[in-house]
């Protein structure tokens, strides 16, 4: 039995990997350094978690909501970006950025994206993160 599911984990995951059609990086804020000497907090550069194939579509369970921030309507629309199952690496605190590097849907890219989650689960074929567009 477990080498069937291991077979078919395997098989999903090479399927996922060939839905992966956009190239994207994925930047999460450093520490600020703080300078003693001015007393103040610089801005923390952002470091890259990762950069490489994903899957972006729109998360069905995610429809847009109209927000305000500040005195600006926002319009918040859901994501699942997908990841190879293979990847590692530092997992990407809520409030990361993904941006949507390459797409065959030119629309897409230069798309930028917040990170609201991350999906876990031993079955899954791909590494999901949920996000969200801020525009």
């Amino acid at each position: 039995m477990s080498g069937d599911l291991e077979a078919a984990l395997t098989a999903g995951r090479a399927a996922a990997l060939e839905l992966m059609r956009e190239t994207v990086t994925i930047l999460a804020p450093s520490e600020p350094d703080f300078d003693w000497d001015t007393g103040t907090e610089t801005t923390a550069p952002m470091v890259t978690l990762y950069s490489g194939p994903a899957r972006v579509k729109p998360d069905r369970e995610a429809s847009g909501r109209e927000v305000d921030a500040g005195e600006t309507n926002v319009s918040l629309h859901g994501y699942l970006v997908s990841l190879p199952w293979s990847t590692s690496g530092t997992r990407p605190p809520v409030g990361s950025q993904v941006r949507v590097d390459s797409s065959p849907e030119a629309r897409m890219a230069g798309l930028r994206l917040w990170v609201t989650g991350v999906r876990y689960g031993s079955t899954a074929t791909a590494w999901r993160i949920t996000a969200e567009d801020r525009s």
